[in-house]
């Protein structure tokens, strides 16, 4: 999920839009070519199996994604820096992922009432610090900005996936309401998004609705995920099995925005429910 469907929908935009340079192109392919580096895990598995080649396979699946992408945009022609950030995904195969990630990057001013970003971002943190990087850059137009919004948010939804535990759910909640965690997530992923705001009305001015429309999808949706995790939470599960076709669905009422506000205000008071059920009124 995190690479199938949301790559798909990515690459066919990618041949139906035209940018307003060509250069733009190359930048962008290598940024998801840089991500799908980044979120790889099979290295010792490659290195086992290929032992004195397993650079030369690194460096091959990371340049034919960077080639299908270049090759597949019918509105892009090969110019000189697509070509020359081949050289950079050379390497690729000397800067990779690690098993134990940098004990620097403890996100250590990451509250700890956003324990769910936190943990994430500890072990995501080079993939997390690329995708940003691609949610930033799409801010130069409003197609991407929106095809990389419906892209992002599976991976927010991985963010809160995960089950705490009964005793943490209890002691959260004892102290804060399902409206102040919600507040709080909101305005910490509200202010990651800033600078796309920001940088969105600089570079297009002219279409400030489309960034109205990117703020109401992306909170909607964000908003979703989270009433969700706490309708369905249940101590003895440790995921909220999240799949395919809740992505669709929430990517669908965010979309349409009504039908989101509808099934929030359902699952809010659902969640609420289930929350006393364990904390008591």
């Amino acid at each position: 999920m995190r690479v199938s469907i949301p790559f798909v929908i990515i690459f066919i935009v990618m041949i139906l839009v035209k940018l307003p340079s060509d250069h733009y192109y190359p930048v962008l392919f290598f940024m998801s070519a840089l991500v799908f580096h980044g979120g790889r895990k099979d290295i010792p598995f490659l290195k086992k199996v290929f032992e004195k080649s397993w650079r030369a396979v690194v460096v091959l699946e990371s340049a034919l994604i960077y080639t299908v992408l270049l090759m597949g945009n019918i509105h892009y022609k090969l110019e000189e820096a697509g070509l020359a950030l081949y050289i950079l995904i050379v390497g690729f195969a000397f800067f990779f992922p690690k098993t134990n990630i940098n004990p620097a990057l403890k996100w250590n001013f990451v509250s700890n009432q956003l324990f769910e970003w936190k943990s994430f971002l500890r072990n995501n943190s080079w993939l997390a610090m690329a995708g940003y990087g691609i949610v930033l850059a799409s801010s130069y137009h409003p197609g991407s900005l929106i095809v990389a919004g419906v892209f992002l948010m599976d991976y927010v939804s991985d963010i809160y996936e995960p089950y705490e535990n009964k005793e943490m759910f209890e002691m959260y909640f004892k102290k804060f309401s399902l409206k102040e965690k919600i507040r709080k997530n909101s305005l910490f992923f509200n202010v990651l998004l800033l600078p796309v705001y920001v940088f969105f009305l600089i570079i297009n001015p002219q279409d400030s609705l489309y960034l109205l429309y990117y703020f109401a999808f992306m909170n909607l949706y964000f908003l979703l995920i989270i009433s969700r995790k706490y309708r369905l939470y249940h101590y003895k599960e440790k995921r909220g099995y999240y799949n395919i076709s809740v992505y669709i669905e929430y990517i669908f009422c965010s979309l349409t925005v009504i039908p989101a506000l509808l099934v929030l205000k359902n699952d809010i008071k659902k969640a609420e429910q289930n929350i006393r059920t364990y904390v008591g009124d």
